[in-house]
């Protein structure tokens, strides 16, 4: 790194997708650094609270922690509902992104990812944690822009481009042109909501009890958007029973999962729906020939595309690096003067 790099005060920039499942940090000029699950472990000693593990590391304690260790995750529904816990998150996070606690303890400038329906308190909050975490200035994108700009769709020009975010909380719907938003709507239905879903669907049709890790993986193995031919892919499934207490499995099927999946799927597909609606004559023009781009882990869903392809008759793909285009957004924004206007402050 050069010596006029290292003084500047931008060589730690950094942009950051707060999200309800993963954040992602973008740091300027050296892209995606980090990738882990928005999880913190609080370790209780003699009254004190301390941080123990953050990120992967406390993710695999979800479920199976001692009475004095608490598997936390600050995040609800896109919004903190932990300040305090999210603030020493978050300060983990921009440490660890630049390699550690900088030298020169330098204060960064950051740029965070919001839901678009998050209220002023919402955002405040988000600055506060950041600021207090260490960030010199907090500038915040709206969502759905990020993942626009990082799934590479033209919301500098005068041209309708239509992006769905499915995070782990929210599912954001927006349509964009010339560097802002002309509708943008959001549910409340995202990675966690399937995941509900599929343990209690699990629950009642198999009497089993389930942990939130093992209905996310059943989710990534075999869940789908649409129901497949027969039965499709198969899956043991470990739990305990309701009936006499004790571990068991079971063997689950794709088609039973689609099932569990089939209302919230639905409930996207009604929010895109109610978008295309509001949409501007023009923009709609333009939709037709870009079509839909998802983005987020929520478009990592198997034969989602094709679902909202089906409800709408639109073109539908899923964005390259769906998981992290958030973030590889508001790095683009934070970097490039020509997406100047798409950041705001507090």
């Amino acid at each position: 790194m050069k010596i006029s790099r290292l003084f500047s005060s931008s060589a730690y920039d950094m942009a950051i997708d707060l999200g309800t499942v993963n954040t992602v940090v973008h740091v300027r000029d050296r892209g995606i650094v980090v990738n882990e699950p928005s999880v913190i472990a609080i370790e209780t000693i003699n009254g004190v609270r301390r941080v123990k593990v953050v990120g992967n590391e406390a993710k695999l304690m979800m479920g199976k922690t001692p009475a004095n260790i608490q598997a936390i995750r600050p995040l609800r529904d896109g919004v903190i509902a932990d300040i305090d816990v999210a603030e020493q998150m978050i300060k983990h996070f921009m440490a660890k992104a630049i390699g550690g606690n900088s030298r020169l303890r330098r204060r960064h400038e950051v740029v965070i990812c919001v839901p678009t329906a998050s209220t002023m308190v919402e955002r405040r909050a988000i600055r506060v944690a950041a600021t207090n975490a260490g960030a010199s200035r907090v500038q915040l994108i709206d969502e759905p822009m990020a993942a626009a700009i990082g799934a590479g769709l033209p919301v500098t020009e005068p041209r309708g481009a239509m992006v769905v975010d499915i995070g782990g909380g929210t599912t954001e719907v927006a349509v964009l042109s010339l560097r802002g938003i002309a509708y943008s709507n959001s549910v409340r239905m995202g990675g966690d909501r399937l995941d509900d879903a599929i343990a209690s669907h699990i629950r009642r049709h198999h009497s089993l009890m389930i942990g939130e890790i093992t209905a996310e993986r059943v989710k990534h193995a075999i869940g789908s958007a649409c129901p497949p031919a027969g039965d499709g892919r198969i899956l043991s499934v470990k739990g305990r029973d309701l009936v006499n207490g004790r571990p068991a499995e079971i063997r689950i099927s794709e088609a039973e999962i689609a099932e569990a999946l089939s209302e919230g799927v639905g409930q996207i597909k009604a929010t895109v729906m109610a978008a295309l609606e509001q949409t501007a004559p023009e923009l709609s023009a333009d939709i037709i020939d870009e079509g839909v781009t998802l983005t987020g882990g929520g478009a990592l869903l198997g034969r989602i595309d094709e679902a909202i392809s089906e409800a709408t008759g639109l073109p539908v793909k899923v964005a390259p690096d769906a998981l992290v285009c958030v973030a590889m957004g508001a790095g683009r924004a934070l970097e490039d003067p020509a997406y100047a206007g798409v950041l705001t402050a507090v």
